[in-house]
């Protein structure tokens, strides 16, 4: 019997726009591409009103092209103006559009819990959905560690949302370390283990709990056994930090050798990431190692170079899907 023949299909070239937050990003994108890519420029102005007076270069050229935009919604004054030009993009006759938001910044805001709250998440993704229909059919939308996993029945049919996670740089960062053997993951509530545990089937798991004590929330172990372990908690983002702290303290009393953190979005709303600085001793045993990835750029620039923080880049990983 003959055997079957798989014959690869051509990698496309993407033409890659970029908000001015992502350039880094986009570089570094591009550099992972095998020439598969060309970064492309807009043009961001303002009018004196404020309000945006924006430019996509080359415009005529991109017809017949498959087109991408890395976005960054790090506040809501970015929105518009992003969203500006990923409605226009599709519209130019391309003959794919790829939209890659790695963080969707509203994750946290996907429910309801009384009469008169709203949820942004799904405000945001009704947004998105809206987006027009390329000559090569619906947007595809890249997103890195959704929040909350019901998020993705959120979008329309009108575009085709493609959920990525970080965690695999992550456990390839894991098998670098000189204790790699030693290694444990912990979530720091049930939240985080039902979206990453099935990611790390070989290492043995901790999962630690918020209780209520009077007008209080304490933070205790779980179940999972710590001592004498590198402790890792993995989580999908930070905020203020202030669970990851405590659950650093009862990892620590529970006899757990080091501490460290992994977090894909590294939000930290007003510099809180200053709190994890290694300023001291004491500061420095609480937390070996913190990644993230660049998946918030502006962030990545605030703590650049600054002890325990690594950024993990997802370059590679937007490269590769910006191919599927």
């Amino acid at each position: 019997m003959a055997e079957s023949i798989v014959v690869k299909s051509p990698k496309k070239h993407v033409n890659l726009f970029y908000s001015l937050d992502c350039e880094e990003l986009a570089n570094n994108v591009a550099s992972h591409s095998q020439n598969n890519i060309t970064l492309q420029n807009i043009k961001w102005r303002s009018f004196a009103d404020g309000f945006p007076n924006i430019f996509i270069n080359n415009a005529e050229e991109l017809r017949g092209q498959h087109v991408a935009f890395l976005a960054s919604f790090s506040s809501p004054a970015q929105v518009f103006e992003q969203l500006s030009v990923i409605y226009a993009l599709p519209r130019l006759f391309v003959s794919s559009f790829t939209l890659v938001l790695p963080f969707f910044p509203t994750g946290s805001f996907e429910r309801m819990e009384e009469e008169g709250d709203v949820a942004t998440a799904f405000t945001l993704a009704r947004m998105l959905s809206n987006i027009p229909i390329s000559r090569g059919g619906p947007t595809s939308l890249v997103i890195y560690d959704i929040h909350a996993l019901q998020e993705r029945f959120y979008f329309g049919d009108e575009v085709l949302p493609l959920f990525e996670t970080g965690i695999p740089l992550l456990k390839e960062r894991l098998q670098q370390l000189p204790d790699a053997d030693n290694v444990v993951i912990a979530f720091p509530d049930d939240g985080a283990w039902k979206r990453f545990h099935k990611q790390f089937d070989n290492y043995s798991v901790v999962v630690c709990t918020k209780v209520r004590e009077g007008d209080k929330r304490i933070v205790r172990l779980k179940e999972g056994h710590v001592s004498g372990h590198h402790v890792v908690i993995v989580d999908d983002l930070v905020q203020s930090g202030g669970t990851l702290i405590e659950c650093q303290k009862v990892l620590a009393a529970n006899g757990a050798a080091k501490v460290s953190a992994y977090v894909t979005h590294g939000v930290f709303p007003n510099q809180s990431w200053l709190r994890f600085t290694h300023k001291d001793e004491a500061s420095e045993k609480a937390f070996a190692y913190f990644w993230i990835t660049d998946s918030c750029p502006v962030t990545v620039k605030a703590l650049a170079n600054k002890a325990p923080f690594e950024v993990l880049s997802l370059a590679g990983s937007i490269a590769n899907a910006l191919q599927i």
